[in-house]
């Protein structure tokens, strides 16, 4: 066996790379239509949280080059 092929563990905590690996084959249409609307709700989650910290780091800036 080549160890090239072995995919090194994810990391604890990483959710993203847990998500990649698991096997779909066993899902459900209705299955995989859940877990699209699961994932498209942590994208905007993510999306939003991302925004508040550009916004954060905005108003930090603003207010130290007066």
């Amino acid at each position: 066996m080549d160890t090239d092929d072995i995919a090194p563990p994810p990391r604890a905590g990483d959710a993203v790379a847990l998500l990649s690996r698991q096997d779909l084959d066993p899902l459900s249409v209705a299955e995989c239509d859940a877990r699209i609307a699961a994932l498209e709700a942590e994208i905007a989650r993510t999306r939003a949280r991302r925004e508040k910290a550009v916004n954060h780091r905005a108003s930090a800036d603003a207010i130290f080059k007066r």
